[in-house]
């Protein structure tokens, strides 16, 4: 089983996290572990760093428990709904497990949600956890 986790290192990716390695044993499954940064001029310098060592952080967390993973940062001019998404169908998941965060209309409105746009258009199951 092929379990996909979007990463940001929010607590409610690290939750998410915590939710693959459980159906990674049960399942006996392998977490692909993928963090989205849009590019360009969009991000800062720190942002990229900051992504490789969160990513780093939760290779460790998922190999001491003896699960396979993978690490992916990808930077394809996507917001990180879309890049998920692709990234989904790119390598045939069976299931997207991501933390979502509650925002007000406002907020949605303003900045998107990329918890609403895996939801609506991954190829397989998503599981949201908060």
């Amino acid at each position: 089983m092929k379990i996909l986790v979007g990463y940001n290192g929010s607590e409610e990716t690290k939750k998410a996290l915590e939710l693959a390695k459980k159906h990674a044993h049960a399942f006996d499954g392998k977490i692909f572990i993928v963090t989205s940064l849009f590019g360009g001029h969009r991000e800062r310098v720190e942002d990229l760093e900051d992504a490789k060592i969160g990513l780093e952080e939760a290779v460790k967390s998922v190999e001491k428990d003896g699960i396979p993973c993978e690490q992916h940062l990808l930077i394809r001019g996507l917001d990180p709904g879309e890049d998920i998404v692709q990234f989904a169908k790119e390598n045939d998941a069976d299931e997207l497990i991501i933390g979502i965060m509650k925002k007000s209309k406002v907020e949605k409105f303003l900045l998107g949600s990329n918890a609403q746009y895996v939801i609506l258009y991954s190829p397989c199951p998503v599981i949201s956890v908060k």
